[in-house]
């Protein structure tokens, strides 16, 4: 579905990520894990069209090269980004920032059934309709900035950093939708803070470090990893005691 070779961008002269490659297949959940910095939201936004990456990056999604396409029309062939900080609309009610995520054209067709559909996935919403976003807590605006990217009938959904700032039980709630998502057809590409829940939650997963790619693999055998856990969920490693140690 989505295949990503060679990807670099550079900010002035700091590149932030380096032939960076990934793959997607439909109907997969696949994670990416890294530290701060490394390079995971550039990532994501070079695949929505938010950011260029430079020449010679290859992306391609159901076969057909989107590397020059702009940002809107990247999300007419079926990509949505909920981007760091869900960027909805304060101001709008959730009403109308779900009706915003529904402009483009591939979107029309089959809008009051996918409405529906979102609001049976986040009952909440429907309790909310013409509340102003602003006003609504960080789990529920997080709903609405999910909700708004699958009005626009993506088959694949970027989400960055979707549980940062979200108390467990909300953070629970969104990631058990994302598994109905996935259930309904829609692929999902994930940069999430929590290691944990990420390796649950993914089919496969990438790692990334300092922008460049460093390992990759089944989420299920990552997750035994000896290495993978001291590093990404922060078990320590186990060591023999010093000859001299007491008991």
């Amino acid at each position: 579905m989505l295949e990503v070779v060679a990807l670099s961008h550079f900010y002035g002269k700091h590149q932030a990520l380096a032939d960076v490659a990934l793959g997607i297949e439909q109907g997969e959940i696949v994670a990416i894990l890294g530290a701060n910095g490394a390079g995971k939201s550039t990532l994501l936004k070079s695949i929505a069209g938010l950011v260029r990456p430079a020449p010679g990056a290859v992306i391609r999604f159901d076969g057909q090269s989107i590397f020059e396409l702009p940002a809107h029309l990247i999300v007419e062939r079926g990509i949505a980004l909920v981007p760091e900080g869900r960027g909805v609309f304060g101001d709008l009610t959730v009403a109308e920032n779900l009706q915003l995520g529904a402009y483009p054209a591939r979107a029309r067709a089959g809008e009051a059934d996918r409405l529906a559909k979102i609001l049976q996935l986040f009952p909440r919403l429907a309790e909310r309709m013409s509340q102003a976003v602003r006003t609504m807590s960080g789990g529920e605006q997080q709903m609405v900035a999910i909700g708004r990217a699958l009005m626009s009938n993506p088959l694949l959904l970027l989400l960055d950093e979707p549980s940062l700032g979200l108390s467990p039980l909300l953070s629970r709630e969104v990631f058990r939708a994302l598994t109905q998502i996935r259930a309904g057809g829609v692929s999902v590409l994930l940069v999430e803070q929590n290691a944990r829940a990420s390796l649950d939650l993914a089919d496969r997963v990438y790692l990334i470090e300092s922008g460049r790619n460093a390992g990759s693999g089944l989420a299920a055998a990552m997750k035994n990893d000896p290495e993978i856990q001291r590093a990404y969920l922060g078990k320590a490693r186990a060591t023999s005691p010093a000859p001299n140690s007491l008991p």
